[in-house]
């Protein structure tokens, strides 16, 4: 391995091959030309003294060592970009980047327009927004700010209690017209539900907290939360999504209404080394005022 230490620029066309899985495709997102992106992998691959992609029909495939590398590499990405949001906000007003992370439902059904409002009131400040389901890691500051629907478990966390989101079943007008109103759960084997396409822990804590649920056949699967509630909205069945998102239609309609509830606890957390930053505290003030009265919406 040679002493040299390899350029960052080389970890991040790295990464870009890894996600893309070929030179043309790294390249096009890096805006970098092919050639450059190949002397990039080729320098790297001197410099560390193996190995990184072999090429298959497939494209590139990453080697073993690629993909040990590849967490660090990660690593790096989500610190430069930090370091990049840090040094956007270092005066005493409120400027600069946050990025903030959301689960999708959240994220583009709930919380633009609190961001709206946050705006109009800061417009130096820019926002980031990672709609995803998939959970941004705080400590490596892949994110500045969180909203979890579950409690945080790592420590040097500034995290703090929203309150408990309600769900429950709930069905377009349209489809409760054409198929029926069910009065007990029993009686849902007999609709067209809405639901998960792969069990995750979370819903195999809601099944487990719920065992009056009758086993479903699901007539739309969907990994999405989003595409689920776009399809009760499109009246294709019942499924459960936030009381809050459904009141604001009035022809979503909630159904068993009585005999089911849910409830996801919600909380806002960051690192506790972005607190005094003033870019992240009006955010995470302007979060949690916003999600609060979100939660207490009939």
């Amino acid at each position: 391995m040679s002493k040299i230490e390899p350029s960052w620029d080389y970890y991040r066309t790295f990464l870009m091959v890894l996600k893309e899985g070929s030179l043309s495709g790294a390249a096009r997102e890096l805006g970098l030309t092919q050639p450059t992106v190949g002397r990039h992998v080729d320098a790297m691959e001197e410099m560390l003294g193996f190995p990184l992609f072999t090429r298959s029909p497939q494209g590139l495939l990453p080697t073993d060592a690629a993909r040990a590398l590849q967490p660090y590499a990660e690593t790096l990405a989500a610190t430069s970009a930090a370091l990049l949001r840090a040094a956007s906000g270092q005066q005493d007003t409120v400027s600069g980047t946050v990025r903030i992370s959301a689960s999708e439902v959240i994220g583009i059904e709930v919380l633009p327009p609190i961001l709206a409002e946050l705006h109009a009131q800061y417009p130096d400040l820019t926002v980031e927004l990672s709609a995803s389901d998939a959970i941004e890691d705080i400590l490596r500051q892949e994110a500045d700010i969180a909203v979890r629907m579950a409690v945080p478990a790592q420590d040097a966390l500034v995290a703090l209690h929203i309150g408990a989101v309600p769900l429950g079943f709930h069905a377009h007008r349209r489809y409760l017209d054409r198929r029926g109103i069910p009065e007990t759960l029993a009686d849902l084997s007999r609709h067209s539900l809405i639901g998960y396409d792969r069990e995750t822990a979370a819903i195999r804590a809601i099944i487990a907290r719920t065992p009056e649920l009758p086993e479903v056949r699901f007539a739309f699967k969907a990994d999405s939360n989003l595409a689920q509630l776009a399809a009760i909205r499109a009246g294709f069945g019942i499924g459960i999504c936030q009381n809050a998102l459904a009141a604001r239609d009035p022809d979503i309609l909630p159904v068993l209404a009585a005999g089911f509830a849910m409830k996801l606890e919600t909380w806002l957390v960051m690192h506790e080394n972005l607190k005094t930053a003033p870019r992240c505290r009006v955010v995470f003030d302007a979060l949690a005022s916003g999600l609060r009265t979100y939660i207490r919406q009939p």
